[in-house]
C-alpha cells in the first residue's frame, strides 16, 4: 500500500476485551485511535503465545523504541483487516496530531480579513432605483386574459312569505314536464370537415390449370372356377413335393417375412378397434373423468358409539341397506396390550343400522366384552361370530329378527326417511333412543361363548369363516359338510396362536314353561347389567390350535391378521361319540348342527391336513407359513418364511376378490402386494408415505383399484392401471383417524363404501362410476 510502518491485524473479541478496544464501544469510526502499552503487549505474547493476535508482529513490537504503540480501528478495511498497528513514532504523531494544510490556513486568513473589513465598512441599506422598461410589459399584456363579452345579470326574487317555508322534494319523470330538460344531440358541424384519401386497389385471382388424363385398363374376360373341397395328393406326390428344390426355395424366401408377421401378432392385436378404445377413454374429450366418493349417509350414536372407536363394519349379505358396526374403547397401544385384564365399564353391543331409518338402530346384539372383529356366515346370514378383547369367541343367531330387518321402517312419529333425502351427510345423524316410549331396539343375547381357559389369552384380532368344501372322512364319520354350509371358522390373536373352531348348536330345544318365563325375565333386565352367567357353562372349545414360532430362535409370533386361501381337512371320532351324535341330532336340522357336540377330548388327530396361509404381526412382519399336524397331539407346528416390510402393526391382510393368490398388506407408512408362491418378497411395495395407513379394502369390481385409509382422515384411491408410485386420487372423509373400510355392491349402478373413524362416526360413501366400472381387459 506504500506505508511500511503500518501492519494490518485481526483482533478477536477476546483480544478486544483484554486491551479495551471493543468495536463500536471503546473505538468507533470517529474515535478510532487506541494507545496500548508495549509491556502489556509483551505480557499477552507470553501468556497466549501463538494464539495471541500480536504474534505476527512480535518482532516489530519488541524492536519498537517507544513505550506505547498506536492501534487504529480500520472501519472501512482500508488495509484489509479490522485494525492496524503503527510501528513508528513519527507516523503515530502524524496520526494523532495531523499538520495543518494550506487550505486551512487560507480559510483562517479570510476569516480574519472579513472581520477587519466589517469593522471598517458598516452596513448600509439598499436604495431603490427608478424602473427602466426593456419591453417585457408587452409580453405580459399579450398573455393576460381580458373580458370582451358583456356580462349577463340575473335577478332572482321570491315572495316574502315564502322565506323559510319547508320544502318537499318529489320524484317525477322529466319527459312529462315541458322544458324540464334539454337534450344535447349530436349534429354535423359544417365549419369543420376531414378530407378522406381514396386509393383504388385491384386484385385478380387466377387459378392454376393443369391437364391430366386417365386410362382405364380393360381386361379380357375369362372364366373362373372355385374349388371348395381339398385336393388330395398321393404319398408319392407328397414326398416328391416335400423334397423338391422349389419348395425349399419358397420356404427360404418367406421365412423372414413369416417370422416378422408372427412377432407382430404377439406384440399387438391386429383386430383391436382403436376407435372404440378412444370412446371409452373419457379424458379424450378434453376433460378428466370425475373420480370421487360421494357422501350418502352418516351414522353415530350418543350412547354406544360416541367417543368410541369403531372396530369393525360388516354389510348384511342379503338385505339392502343394513350395516352392522361394533365399537370399543379409545385406548393407547400400552392399554390395548392389557385389554384382556380390563372390565367392561359400558355395555358393548353390535348395532344394526338401516338406510331407511337412519335415526334408530334396527337391532342390537348383546356382547360380554368389547368386540374387536365379527363376521356374518356366508352360508346362513343369521349366524354371526365375533372375537372379544378378552380372547373369547361369541356366536349369535338372529333368525327370529330377520323379518324385522327386511321390513325396517321409520320411527314412531311416522315420518318416512328415504335414502335420497339423506344424501347430505355432512352432519352425522345422532341416534337417540327413548326407552320410555318403547322405541328401544330389540336386544339379542348370544347363543354360545367359548370357555375362557380354552380361548385366546389376548384380544381376538381377526376372524374368518373357512371355505365351504363338502367332504367326508375316510371312515364316513358325521363330519360331512352337507349342502356346502360353512360350519368352521379360524381366529388369531397376538398371544401367538391360531385356533380353529366348530360352530355349536344355535337352535335351542323346547324348554319348559317355567324356563321360558325365566328367560323372558332375563331379557327384561337393564341394558347396563349384562347377564352372562347362564352361558359360561357351554364350554365351547377349539378343534385345532397352531402355535406360531420361529424355527431358528423359537420366538413366538404375534399375529393380528390372517389370510387363508383354501383349507381341506376332516376329523374322525370314536364310534361311541358317533352314535351319540346320531341319536341327539334330528334329521331335518341345519347341516351345522352335526358339528354341535364335537369336543377336543373326543377328537382324534386330523388326517392328511395341509394348508398355507399369510400372517401379519404386531411388529409389521409378513409370515408365509405351511402348517402340519402332529399325529400324537392336537397342536400344529409351522414351517414359515418371514418378511420384514412394514414399520408398524399390520392392520390389513386381504386377498383380491379376482385373484385368490394376490394379497394386499397394509401397515405403518407403506403397503405391499404379494403373490402366493413367490418367495423372493412382494411383487409391489410402496416406499414410506407422509402419513400412517390405518385400514384398506380391495375394490369389488375393479381388480386394479383399492382404497387405503390414513390417520389424518383421508382416503387414498389407488388405480394401478394409472399410477403405481402414488395414489391416483385422495379425498378427505373425517377429521379423525380412519379405523375400518368395507365395500358393498347394492346394484350394478350403485356401489357403497362404509368408512368408520376414531370418533364413532360411520360414513357411507357412494362410489362413482369411474371407480366401479372396469375398463376393457382390466
Amino acid at each position: 500500500i506504500g506505508h511500511p510502518e503500518i501492519f494490518p491485524l485481526v483482533f478477536t473479541t477476546k483480544t478486544q476485551e483484554i486491551f479495551n478496544c471493543r468495536v463500536l464501544e471503546d473505538v468507533t469510526e470517529e474515535n478510532c485511535f487506541k494507545l496500548i502499552k508495549k509491556e502489556d503487549i509483551i505480557q499477552d505474547l507470553k501468556t497466549r503465545a501463538a494464539i495471541s493476535d500480536f504474534h505476527p508482529v512480535k518482532k516489530v513490537v519488541l524492536e519498537y523504541p517507544g513505550e506505547e504503540l498506536l492501534v487504529v480501528f480500520d472501519a472501512n478495511f482500508q488495509y484489509g483487516q479490522n485494525f492496524y498497528l503503527v510501528a513508528s513514532e513519527e507516523a503515530k504523531e502524524n496520526l494523532l496530531k495531523p499538520p495543518e494544510t494550506t487550505e486551512d490556513k487560507d480559510e483562517e486568513k479570510e476569516e480574519e480579513n472579513g472581520e477587519a473589513t466589517m469593522e471598517v465598512h458598516p452596513y448600509k441599506p439598499p436604495v431603490p432605483k427608478p424602473w427602466v422598461s426593456l419591453g417585457s410589459e408587452k409580453e405580459v399584456e399579450e398573455e393576460s386574459v381580458k373580458d370582451t363579452v358583456a356580462k349577463i345579470k340575473y335577478r332572482i326574487s321570491r315572495e316574502r312569505r315564502k322565506f323559510g317555508a319547508p320544502i318537499t322534494f318529489t320524484d317525477r319523470n322529466a319527459s312529462h314536464a315541458k322544458d324540464s330538460y334539454i337534450e344535447c344531440t349530436s349534429y354535423q358541424d359544417k365549419a369543420f370537415s376531414i378530407k378522406m384519401l381514396e386509393k383504388n386497389v385491384g386484385i385478380q385471382m387466377v387459378p392454376k390449370v393443369r391437364e391430366a388424363s386417365t386410362q382405364t385398363k380393360w381386361s379380357y374376360p375369362k372364366n373362373a372356377a372355385t374349388q371348395y373341397f381339398p385336393r388330395q395328393l398321393t404319398n408319392e406326390e407328397r414326398e416328391e413335393s416335400l423334397s423338391s428344390e422349389k419348395l425349399k426355395e419358397f420356404f427360404t424366401s418367406v421365412h423372414l417375412r413369416m417370422e416378422i408377421a408372427l412377432q407382430q401378432n404377439e406384440i399387438m392385436n391386429a383386430f383391436f378397434d382403436d376407435w372404440k378404445a378412444l370412446a371409452e377413454d373419457e379424458s379424450s374429450s378434453g376433460g378428466k373423468p370425475d373420480v370421487y366418493l360421494k357422501a350418502y349417509q352418516s351414522f353415530t350414536d350418543l350412547h354406544y358409539l360416541k367417543d368410541r372407536t369403531i372396530s369393525c363394519v360388516c354389510w348384511h349379505p342379503t338385505i339392502y341397506g343394513i350395516i352392522a358396526v361394533s365399537a370399543r374403547q379409545q385406548l393407547f397401544y400400552e392399554e390395548q396390550v392389557n385389554l384382556p385384564g380390563k372390565s367392561v365399564l359400558q355395555q358393548s353391543v353390535i348395532l344394526f343400522l338401516s338406510f331407511s331409518d337412519p335415526i334408530h338402530p334396527q337391532l342390537m346384539l348383546e356382547c360380554p366384552e368389547d368386540i374387536y372383529c365379527f363376521q356374518f356366515s356366508p352360508s346362513d346370514p343369521n349366524i354371526i361370530v365375533a372375537g372379544c378383547i378378552n380372547g373369547q369367541v361369541v356366536l349369535w343367531d338372529i333368525s327370529q329378527h330377520e323379518e324385522n330387518l327386511q321390513n325396517a321402517k321409520t320411527d314412531a312419529d311416522g315420518v318416512k326417511t328415504s335414502a335420497i333425502d339423506t344424501v347430505n351427510a355432512s352432519v352425522p345423524k345422532v341416534l337417540q333412543y327413548n326407552c320410555m316410549s318403547g322405541t328401544e331396539p330389540p336386544l339379542v343375547r348370544f347363543r354360545a361363548i367359548s370357555a375362557t381357559q380354552y380361548s385366546h389369552k389376548k384380544t381376538v384380532t381377526d376372524i374368518h369363516w373357512l371355505p365351504d368344501h363338502p367332504e367326508a372322512s375316510q371312515t364316513g364319520a358325521t363330519f360331512e359338510n352337507k349342502g356346502g354350509v360353512r360350519v368352521q371358522l379360524v381366529t388369531c390373536s397376538p398371544d401367538g396362536s391360531i385356533l380353529f373352531w366348530d360352530v355349536p348348536a344355535t337352535k335351542l330345544s323346547e324348554q319348559p314353561s317355567s324356563e321360558k318365563i325365566r328367560e323372558e325375565e332375563m331379557f327384561d333386565m337393564p341394558l347396563n347389567v349384562p347377564d352372562t352367567l347362564n352361558h359360561l357353562d357351554l364350554c365351547w372349545k377349539p378343534l385345532i390350535k397352531i402355535n406360531l414360532c420361529e424355527s431358528d430362535t423359537n420366538t413366538e409370533y404375534s399375529p393380528v391378521r390372517i389370510s387363508l386361501r383354501e383349507l381341506h381337512y376332516h376329523y374322525k371320532t370314536s364310534e361311541k361319540m358317533q352314535s351319540l351324535n346320531t341319536a341327539e341330532v334330528p334329521a331335518k336340522q341345519s347341516p351345522y348342527r352335526e358339528m354341535s357336540t364335537s369336543s377336543s377330548k373326543n377328537m382324534k388327530a386330523p388326517q392328511n391336513v395341509s394348508a398355507s396361509f399369510f400372517l401379519g404381526t404386531e411388529d409389521g412382519e409378513i409370515v408365509y407359513s405351511d402348517w402340519k399336524m402332529e399325529i400324537e397331539s392336537d397342536v400344529a407346528k409351522t414351517v414359515s418364511q418371514k418378511y420384514t416390510i412394514h414399520t408398524e402393526t399390520v392392520n390389513t391382510l386381504q386377498r383380491s376378490p379376482f385373484f385368490k393368490d394376490i394379497i394386499l398388506s397394509i401397515g405403518g407408512q407403506n403397503f405391499a402386494i404379494w403373490k402366493e408362491g413367490v418367495t423372493t418378497g412382494p411383487i409391489l411395495q410402496l416406499s414410506c408415505s407422509a402419513g400412517t395407513y390405518t385400514a384398506g379394502q380391495w375394490s369389488l369390481t375393479r381388480p386394479g383399484v383399492f382404497f387405503i385409509g390414513r390417520d389424518d382422515g383421508n382416503i387414498d384411491i389407488w388405480d394401478l392401471l394409472k399410477k403405481t408410485y402414488e395414489p391416483s386420487h385422495f379425498q378427505n372423509i373425517s377429521k379423525s383417524m380412519i379405523t375400518f373400510i368395507s365395500a358393498c355392491i347394492a346394484s350394478p349402478e350403485q356401489h357403497f363404501l362404509a368408512v368408520s373413524d376414531d370418533l364413532g362416526v360411520l360414513h357411507v360413501l357412494e362410489i362413482c362410476q369411474t371407480l366401479h366400472d372396469a375398463s376393457r381387459n382390466e
